[in-house]
């Protein structure tokens, strides 16, 4: 073995090998970041002379600043990891990385399968991956292209041919106002707390996304698990995947390494404040008209405005007051001291209350009932949630059999493992984000330590995503559902305040196609993700055209485009006999049929930026 001979001319040179970048650093001799493990043969080129060294990674920040900004390292130091970087050993310094950490199989289209929807035997049409890791940052663009996940199985409807448009709806939650549905609801569940006693009648509110025929009513998603062996999915050691890229180099193929370096997502968005537009929404979209209201409808505008009968009350009372005073104090004093009481007793400005004041409004020393909201992460190696692992269980069997109708079997431990448990997303952590890290968590509801509810969510570096609610139906009385998503709307708000770009509350599917499923436009303000640009549209502007059509297009530029839309194929990312490799390379070794179309499809629905920063598997 050579030893490695580092020229003063080379001391700021960087190579490239398979999406893992080395530095020749004069100073500190190698510094090495890759995701692989720390010992193990490195190799760059070096003006036509390869330099082959052992290196044991030594966990150290990039001293160049302008690789910081994509530099992956082995060990990072304590803090230092973020989004982007799985968490098993693995790190990143800096903002999105170039080396992809999710490993996903590309499944094609399922169609002419059932749907739960709208009842049609052969409506739904879908197009799904299995994902064997995922970062949070992958995932967060991929629902920002109409992606969601269950469990491990990721899917998208194809909007313009299936039975039942399903557009991802995202709610503004630090903008958000509670309805009087809503208050009421909150109000409801405090009076229950506090005093024990609440009408037991069941709320015919719908539950946040409690409907599960996406995934359950076809065999597709549940059945169609990665046969894979772990092996397959490991890249070999990174001296074998350089000469897979230098083959691509030899082609003649590649670009400029300024242009390989642009991975970050479109999809970033920076939290506006108030008065400022959301972003990523339309610019030139239509504002909406308001009708005159009908005859008969609507405020009379040449009466005077209507008053609380509270103000009015109070009103009287002051005045009466004022005129049984005695004349004991100067004229002009009490001029001055009616002048002072009237003008207090005008209706002030209404300060309606928040989400907050009802959820951590204070109980009294007597309250009847106890309530803890539990995060618990989504993992068996975390004690509280292998603690209460049976109980969950128990509860989304109970649910199931209730409220869906199923059988035993179909609701079984494997099941619930499979669908709410078992979760693509990294477990990841970094020094601006929130406490509790990215990934999947359930919180769990507990009433005089007992779970009541269990809402299954993901964080991730712009929301927080509800996946699924399950609850004990002898609850219901207590609209679970509904109280579940103003919990979480104010879990989002409390998440932002240490991480800023934290601030939207995924709500899963909008269906207005299926009247049941139009609940999560009640959340206001929430936007809608136009299937054909990706962009939002706020969802006052989008009931129009749905009323006119299921499948729509929000964005009405009609020459604006899909800016994360695939440009070039080759540089589409996949993992083949253990070897990363760009899809001009893969081409050129595959055997037998091309499978170019199907490549072409899968990475046309994931964009540019998601296919050269995930591993597609190819066999």
């Amino acid at each position: 073995m050579k030893s490695c001979s580092i020229s003063r001319k080379h001391s700021k040179e960087e190579f490239r090998i398979s999406s893992i970048l080395l530095s020749c650093c004069s100073s500190s001799g190698w510094i090495q970041r890759h995701p692989f493990p720390p010992e193990g043969l490195l190799e760059c080129v070096c003006g036509g002379e390869k330099l082959v060294r052992p290196r044991r990674c030594a966990g150290t920040r990039c001293e160049e600043p302008q690789n910081r900004e994509r530099c992956f390292i082995a060990n990072p130091p304590a803090g230092e990891a973020g989004p982007g970087a799985a968490a098993a050993g693995r790190g990143r310094c800096g903002a999105a990385g170039a080396m992809p950490a999710a490993v996903v199989e590309y499944k094609g289209w399922k169609e002419g399968y059932g749907c739960g929807y709208c009842g049609a035997a052969r409506g739904k049409v879908s197009a799904g991956m299995w994902a064997h890791s995922m970062t949070v940052q992958d995932y967060q663009d991929l629902i920002d292209r109409g992606w969601r996940r269950s469990g491990k199985y990721v899917y998208k409807p194809i909007m313009n041919q299936t039975c039942c448009p399903q557009y991802t709806i995202r709610c503004q939650a630090l903008h958000f106002q509670a309805s009087k549905s809503h208050k009421k609801v909150l109000k409801k569940m405090l009076k229950f707390i506090s005093k024990g006693d609440v009408l037991k009648v069941v709320s015919e509110e719908e539950p946040m996304d409690s409907h599960i025929e996406d995934v359950a009513a076809c065999d597709f998603p549940y059945k169609s698990e990665s046969q894979v062996s772990q092996s397959e999915l490991t890249p070999l050691a990174v001296d074998h995947a350089e000469r897979v890229e230098n083959e691509d180099k030899d082609s003649g193929e590649t670009k400029e390494e300024g242009n390989m370096q642009k991975v970050e997502s479109d999809s970033v968005q920076i939290c506006a404040d108030k008065d400022t537009p959301v972003p990523a929404e339309p610019s030139h979209s239509a504002k909406a008209v308001r009708a005159p209201p009908k005859p008969g409808k609507g405020a009379d505008l040449s009466k005077p405005l209507c008053r609380k009968a509270k103000d009015i009350r109070k009103e009287r009372k002051l005045q009466k007051l004022l005129q049984n005073q005695t004349g004991t104090l100067e004229g002009s004093q009490l001029q001055g001291d009616q002048a002072f009481l009237l003008q207090n007793s005008k209706p002030k400005t209404n300060q309606p209350k928040n989400i907050e004041d009802f959820i951590f409004a204070p109980l009294p020393d007597d309250a009847q009932h106890k309530l803890e909201v539990r995060l618990v992460p989504v993992s068996f190696e975390d004690p509280q949630f292998k603690s209460s692992f049976n109980q969950s269980a128990t509860l989304f069997a109970k649910y199931q059999m209730s409220v869906h109708k199923d059988t035993p079997s179909d609701c079984g431990e494997n099941e619930f493992t499979r669908f709410l448990c078992d979760s693509p997303l990294e477990a990841e952590h970094a020094p601006n984000g929130p406490e509790c890290g990215y990934g999947s968590f359930h919180q769990q509801y507990w009433l005089d330590g007992k779970i009541i509810a269990v809402g299954v969510i993901d964080i991730l570096p712009y929301c927080v995503s509800s996946v699924y609610l399950y609850y004990d139906p002898d609850f219901s009385f207590l609209s679970l559902g509904v109280y579940s998503a103003l919990r979480e709307i104010a879990f989002t708000r409390q998440l932002h305040e240490k991480a800023p770009d934290l601030c939207f509350y995924y709500m899963g599917f909008y269906i207005h196609s299926c009247p049941k499923m139009r609940y999560k436009g009640q959340y206001r303000p929430s936007d809608l993700l136009c299937p054909e640009t990706y962009v939002w549209t706020p969802i006052e502007q989008c009931l129009p055209l749905l009323e006119h059509s299921k499948y729509s297009r929000f964005n009405q530029d009609g020459k604006a485009v899909d800016e994360g839309r695939l440009k070039e194929l080759g540089r589409v990312r996949v993992l083949h006999k253990r070897t990363v490799m760009p899809y001009n390379v893969y081409k050129k070794r595959r055997k037998g049929p091309s499978d170019e179309a199907s490549v072409q499809q899968y990475a046309s629905l994931v964009g540019q930026t998601c296919s050269e920063r995930m591993l597609l598997f190819r066999s």
